[in-house]
């Protein structure tokens, strides 16, 4: 008999969804139930895991097995379950205070071991949970509750942080733009390794408006470049802006008319240093990156386990669960 063919309402619960009128979160969760069903995955193999924080409500949402763990620890209960099961999809979603803050280490850990696992960090740069304290990705000067005079910490860029754990795919998009958001999911969703995705999302109630000059249609053309792997880097009104390398190799505006496309950098998204440069792309200068920035291939951590596992075990093959149903240890 033919599996019956799964669609969105197949990955909606019946948990009402309780985020605030507005905000950013129920455009992505919308997203990712309309790409699940694309994805000829049974839905009793997806696993969403979350820790602490508004977009950690995420698994209640979600109609698939999940986990709303401790402040941070997102990443480890997902490595943990990924080495185990590497049968199952395994779907992480955090925030810029709970993946960025707390969770710090356990994000960068999970990147360099390129564990099968897809992380989206919602980036609102502010505290929302916990009522407007400033994050990790706030920007200086930002003044909140917990800091009524200004920010003076330096905040995090979550893509270069990625890159330099050596994630091998790193994406970012917008919660409104949904084909965009669509699109760089199913990518992260293809991908054998670590698939890490920024997404730029709207607090209405603490921090309303942060990525206005991206979002809002009369402002968008000239403040997003949207990436395509092979592509001249153009943008603005009918792509007349570009993005070229100085005498420097340090980026810069200019006008296509004025230097012909030919002189505009390509994007590569198998390079290291393209994605380098794009990372710190953004405003005042220069158009914010959307897209994937990287994305190469490198072996995923639970197989090279399970390969460790198997020479260990000898001419038997057993798996690593195997090994641990054996009963009782002897340690000499």
């Amino acid at each position: 008999m033919a599996e019956a063919t799964l669609t969105v309402k197949d990955f909606q619960s019946d948990q009402e969804v309780r985020w605030c009128p507005g905000c950013g979160d129920y455009a992505i969760l919308k997203s990712v139930q309309s790409v699940f069903p694309e994805l000829g995955i049974p839905r009793e193999n997806f696993v969403v895991i979350s820790g602490i924080g508004c977009s950690s409500r995420f698994p209640y949402y979600m109609s698939t097995f999940g986990f709303h763990t401790i402040h941070g620890r997102a990443p480890g209960f997902a490595t943990g379950l990924k080495v185990s099961r590497p049968d199952l999809e395994v779907w992480v979603v955090t925030g810029d205070g709970d993946g960025l803050s707390i969770g710090g280490n356990h994000l960068i850990h999970a990147l360099r071991r390129n564990v099968g696992i897809k992380i989206l960090l919602f980036n609102n740069r502010i505290y929302g949970l916990t009522k407007g304290q400033y994050s990790p990705t706030s920007p200086v000067g930002k003044r909140t509750s917990s800091t009524p005079l200004g920010s003076v910490d330096n905040p995090f860029n979550p893509l270069a942080l990625a890159l330099g754990a050596g994630a091998t795919f790193v994406a970012r998009s917008v919660d409104i733009f949904q084909a965009h958001l669509k699109d760089v999911l199913r990518q992260a969703a293809a991908h054998q390794g670590t698939a890490f995705v920024e997404i730029y999302q709207n607090c209405n109630i603490f921090n309303d408006g942060a990525f206005a000059p991206i979002s809002d249609k009369d402002t968008r053309s000239d403040n997003v470049i949207e990436l395509e792997h092979g592509k001249p880097m153009r943008f603005g009104a009918d792509g007349a802006k570009g993005i070229m390398l100085d005498d420097r190799l340090e980026p810069r505006v200019v006008n296509v008319a004025d230097v012909g496309e030919d002189a505009l950098l390509v994007h590569d998204e198998t390079s290291a240093n393209c994605a380098a440069v794009l990372s710190r792309l953004g405003p005042p200068n220069f158009p914010t990156p959307i897209g994937v920035l990287r994305a190469v291939e490198r072996p995923a951590y639970e197989t090279m386990m399970a390969e460790q596992g198997e020479r260990a075990a000898g001419a038997k093959k057993q798996r690593v669960q195997d090994l641990l149903d054996q009963g009782v240890w002897e340690v000499k």
